[in-house]
């Protein structure tokens, strides 16, 4: 069986010709958003292991400003609402999706 696309045999076909090897993938928006949820993620674990540091610290007496830990605990309990609903949505947009006919 031919290969006229050059889909199968990896780098061989019209499409590859004159590449050397295996094509690569090019970065694509997925690719971008992914990198953007991840860094969300990360982002929301450094809030919320610094809010309960900051629990931590103020049960040891090591700080006394309690105004402080309540914004840390309310600034990383808002965030991850936040991550919460951005995947609420992108669960609603895959399963809408699933249900589209083609």
């Amino acid at each position: 069986m031919s290969d006229p696309v050059g889909l199968i045999g990896g780098a061989s076909g019209p499409l590859h010709e004159g590449r050397p090897g295996p094509v690569r993938p090019q970065p694509t928006d997925g690719d971008a958003f992914r990198k953007a949820l991840f860094g969300q993620l990360r982002e929301v674990s450094a809030m919320r292991q610094d809010a309960d540091k900051a629990v931590e610290d103020l049960l040891t007496g090591q700080r006394t400003d309690l105004e402080g830990v309540l914004l840390a605990t309310q600034k990383a309990d808002t965030a991850f609402q936040l991550l919460q609903q951005m995947r609420n949505k992108v669960m609603e947009a895959y399963q809408e999706i699933q249900q589209m006919r083609v």
